[in-house]
């Protein structure tokens, strides 16, 4: 039984679709266009839904000048005709074990590729490249659970699920093709990638840095402009317009720059279908040379790949993503496949465009244990809690950078409700809040004055890992930390550069040369409430702290919003030390 299901921006739901009345598969490129119009008549007769996808070869099907590239026994188009779908839930995700995907390019033939390329532009062929290639991997799992947690690791409203007898596809696409309402129709079209960073300052650099990066800009107008020029010839004389250049936007593992572009029509959605198949940007510039090219360099077909999957609705409605990040799945050979890749112009760098195609693939990875904000907090009688504005603040920092929903104001009023029906004279709040912005306030007393003895952690952090920046309830790497250190009270943490970074529930000051410092940010470490009104107060200086300082410095301080300052004494071997 073949079963749909996709994102609803109308509904703010996903919808599955079931029982098919009726399946209709193209495997040749004159079959498509008839295929569509069918479908389409269907559609706007019976009241049904038809839903299904485009394999990025089934372009020559709108025109005879592009490549009669093939698929193998991949469809180039595949639709069933539904009734009106059932909303759902996808619920948690189930756990699963991770693929092993290998990639059909090294960097030394994605390199030799790219000078090839190079070739083309500097004869004037083309201007723009989008130059791809595939990754796979043995396939032994449900692909609706694979699918459950490929959408949790990238939420995306243009994902789609597509499950049939012969294959699966799992799409998490950030970008929309194209959709339709009546006469109105708009695309965003996607072109430019930046890393996320791991704490709110840097990851909000990043994505300003993407927005004004010249290179970044140049191709993104490129691909309006091929958009553009494409809506017009199906749109109504002025009316296509760019409402929006130049947005960055935000995904678990990336940054992405799209722009909007907007028109009227009075085309049926098969005509528009052939004017705009297959998205400008995942071909380049001008599009039907440059698909000749990509046929020329890339080693095996694309198939879904850059190809669309969506839905043609009653009303003249219709609504499609560009089928990137997204899994085939081919269920008689066990095998799954994904596509990735980016634009290539003259002044593209070959390891930086490997790069990305490795950034665009962090998406594969299976995603991480769910996990609430966390927020300790000292409150005393008629003081009240003790750097609420700083916890507050840290705390819509994370929940910005994570995606979690959150309400400040709500928040405050229940922390302050908490306090004064407490009884004792303080204490300790400890705050957890989940992605849907949910809270729990636990009550804790206040710890004592106790000595304080520090050791140096046996391993180093990852200072590339986001999760040192925020204050979660994932806690493994503090507590294996303290776990193979025996004797004392707390261990130092420090990175793969030999740079100290924090405690395992404290920050760190040390006294060195007559002044007071505090580890920079950037090597690896949460930015404590306490510390940050430090910083402020101009009573302590952030720098580079390394493990071969410690012997010199002649004071050590752990500080927290909680216990405030605790002088501590370094136990054990420190580098150095004779």
């Amino acid at each position: 039984m073949s079963v749909a299901v996709l994102y609803s921006s109308e509904h703010s739901a996903w919808v599955r679709y079931e029982r098919p009345r009726a399946i209709f598969v193209a495997r040749r490129h004159e079959e498509v266009p008839a295929l569509l119009a069918h479908l389409e008549a269907e559609v706007e007769k019976g009241g049904l839904h038809a839903v299904g996808f485009l394999a990025y070869e089934a372009g020559r099907a709108f025109d005879p000048a592009m490549p009669r590239a093939c698929c193998g026994d991949f469809p180039l188009a595949w639709f069933g005709l539904f009734e009106s779908p059932a909303t759902i839930s996808l619920g948690p995700s189930k756990p699963g074990h991770a693929l092993d995907w290998v990639s059909e390019l090294d960097a030394g033939a994605h390199g030799r590729a790219l000078e090839r390329i190079r070739g083309y532009l500097a004869r004037g062929e083309t201007y723009q490249v989008n130059f791809t290639h595939r990754l796979r991997a043995r396939f032994d799992m449900d692909p609706w659970d694979f699918f459950g947690r490929f959408v949790s690791r990238q939420p995306s409203p243009h994902a789609a699920f597509l499950d049939t007898a012969d294959f699966a596809l799992c799409s998490a696409s950030p970008e929309m093709f194209f959709e339709r309402d009546g006469e109105e129709i708009w695309s965003r079209p996607m072109k430019g990638t930046a890393p996320r960073g791991r704490w709110r300052e840097e990851d909000e650099a990043l994505a300003r840095g993407l927005a004004v990066s010249e290179k970044e800009r140049a191709e993104n107008v490129m691909i309006v402009d091929m958009v553009r020029n494409d809506l017009g010839r199906i749109c109504l004389p002025g009316s296509v317009h760019v409402p929006e250049l130049f947005r960055a936007e935000r995904y678990p593992t990336l940054w992405q720059l799209t722009s909007l572009v907007r028109g009227r029509t009075r085309e049926s959605t098969a005509q528009v279908m052939a004017a705009l198949f297959p998205a400008a940007s995942i071909t380049g510039a001008p599009k039907v040379r440059t698909m000749s090219i990509i046929e020329e360099l890339e080693i095996s077909p694309r198939r879904i790949y850059t190809g669309c999957i969506g839905v043609i609705s009653p009303g003249r409605k219709a609504r499609f993503n560009v089928a990137i990040r997204t899994v085939l799945v081919e269920k008689s050979l066990g095998m799954a496949e994904y596509g990735v890749g980016g634009g290539i112009v003259w002044d593209s760098d070959p390891g930086a465009e490997f790069r990305e195609t490795r950034i665009k693939a962090r998406v594969l990875a299976d995603p991480e244990p769910e996990f609430s904000l966390l927020e300790t907090m000292r409150w005393a009688r008629g003081e009240g809690i003790f750097l609420l504005d700083e916890h507050l603040l840290r705390l819509e920092e994370s929940a910005a950078y994570f995606g979690f929903r959150f309400d400040q104001k709500a928040l405050r009023e229940a922390l302050l409700r908490e306090i004064s029906a407490a009884c004792g004279m303080e204490g300790v709040l400890r705050l957890t809040m989940d992605v849907a912005g949910v809270w729990s306030i636990e009550h804790r007393p206040l710890p004592g004055p106790s000595p304080c003895r520090v050791s140096l952690a046996l391993s180093a952090v990852d200072a590339a890992d986001p999760f040192l920046f925020h204050k979660t309830t994932r806690r493994a790497v503090y507590d294996q930390a303290r776990a193979q250190v025996a004797g004392v009270d707390d261990v130092l943490l420090w990175n793969g550069r030999g740079e100290v970074t924090e405690s395992t529930i404290a920050n760190l000051v040390v006294e060195l040369d007559g002044e007071l410092l505090t580890p920079s940010l950037a090597c690896g470490l949460l930015p404590g409430t306490m510390r940050a009104r430090l910083l402020q107060e101009g009573r302590i200086r952030e720098d580079v702290v390394l493990v071969d300082d410690l012997p010199r410095c002649t004071r050590l301080w752990l500080i927290n919003s909680v216990r405030g300052w605790r002088e501590c004494v370094l136990a054990g071997p420190v580098p150095g030390s004779a």
